[in-house]
């Protein structure tokens, strides 16, 4: 009975103690000292998840025909979940103060040597899958070696791969192809998990009513994983803690004995990881591959990071941010396309919005440290009228 009386003080003494620090303030308190502020990183991922929600109901509102149906929001993860893991293995990379576009390259080749082994020497779909990550992990640890242990810009080194990445998918598979003979990975491409709900609509031919099911994908469950996996990784590891020291000042991270180097070089390899995930998954989305695929994929999935909160500076972003930034991007691409405006409306608000939030965010997180900076100050100004005091006193 004692354990049990303690356990239960114990916990009615932490929700005090909460509630003292959140809601109650002493006379000289400054406001800094009682009520802890709201994170960078969750400041800008709420900013990310509302205007998802606003852009996604205006699109109920201007297009109620088709985003009011939930196989719409099902259908735009099932599209994009290549894009989502993509920007995820990116995510990484900027969070630590890097960038990497050569992922969309790595996907292409991925995608092309895939297809050639599932058709032509009909490899079985894991050994495919071993090989794709391993060539993934090579451009990742490739790269990452030539920018933390070189010192060689990240933006020229990336590019480089960008380049070698489609020319190698070019020389494995000149001509676009469609895989047709592996009846095991076909099953994969038409496997879906269908959803208890959905929409109804008439059938012409049979006069009758047909429910439609929403359904997920394989690569949208992968998707998931992924997100959730680094989410983890990232709060509750200390390579996560790392790389976020790293991406915020590398100087600073240096003299808290943190391996810089190391620390870039795995998230690097990260994002070589992932982008040979994303090109396996395209595959499997599309059932066909080529050189020419996933054009400017590259720069869509840099948008979507950083509408998703993820500054280029490094050090701050969220896992979450990443996923809801390619589903804006996404869904405002969907948008200008179901109301039938000309191609060239895409690429004007795609980059309105990431100007305007690469603008928020500058004004935001610099009012921010300004406002920290002064209660700071106001902080040491109290204390040492206190001390003079204490002074006087005696």
């Amino acid at each position: 009975m004692s354990a049990t009386k303690n356990f239960f003080i114990k916990i009615k003494d932490c929700f005090v103690d909460g509630f003292n620090r959140i809601f109650r303030r002493g006379k000289n308190e400054s406001s800094l000292l009682h009520r802890e502020p709201i994170k960078d990183t969750n400041l800008l991922l709420s900013i990310t998840i509302g205007f998802f929600i606003f852009i996604y109901g205006l699109c109920m509102i201007l297009l109620p025909d088709t985003f009011l149906k939930t196989n719409t929001f099902f259908q735009t993860f099932n599209e994009n979940a290549h894009l989502i893991i993509m920007a995820c293995g990116l995510s990484v990379v900027m969070i630590g103060g890097g960038i990497d576009i050569s992922v969309a390259g790595v996907s292409v080749f991925v995608g092309a040597v895939s297809l050639v082994l599932l058709e032509d020497f009909g490899l079985g779909i894991a050994g495919t899958l071993f090989l794709s990550l391993g060539i993934g992990l090579a451009f990742g640890a490739f790269q990452g070696f030539l920018i933390s242990y070189l010192k060689i810009q990240p933006f020229i080194v990336t590019l480089g791969g960008m380049f070698l990445a489609r020319g190698l998918a070019n020389v494995v598979l000149p001509i676009s192809r469609d895989i047709t003979k592996n009846t095991d990975f076909l099953s994969l491409v038409n496997f879906k998990i269908e959803m208890p709900f959905g929409y109804t609509t008439f059938n012409r031919l049979t006069q009758q009513d047909v429910f439609m099911p929403a359904t997920i994908g394989i690569g949208t469950i992968i998707a998931l994983v992924v997100v959730v996996a680094l989410f983890v990784v990232l709060r509750w590891t200390k390579f996560g803690r790392n790389l976020y020291a790293v991406g915020g000042n590398s100087q600073n991270a240096l003299t808290l004995g943190i391996n810089v180097n190391r620390t870039k070089f795995y998230s690097y390899m990260l994002s070589g990881l992932f982008a040979g995930i994303a090109g396996f998954i395209y595959l499997i989305f599309s059932a066909s591959a080529g050189y020419d695929k996933l054009p400017g994929m590259e720069m869509s999935a840099i948008a979507a990071c950083i509408i998703g909160g993820i500054l280029l500076t490094g050090g701050v972003g969220n896992i979450w941010g990443a996923m809801f930034g390619v589903l804006s991007f996404t869904t405002i691409t969907a948008m200008i396309q179901g109301l039938g405006l000309q191609n060239w409306w895409q690429g004007i608000t795609i980059g309105l919005v990431f100007c305007g939030f690469i603008v928020l965010q500058s004004v935001i997180l610099g009012y921010r440290n300004r406002k920290r900076v002064l209660g700071y100050k106001n902080i040491n100004h109290e204390k040492v009228i206190k001390e003079r005091e204490v002074k006087l006193d005696v």
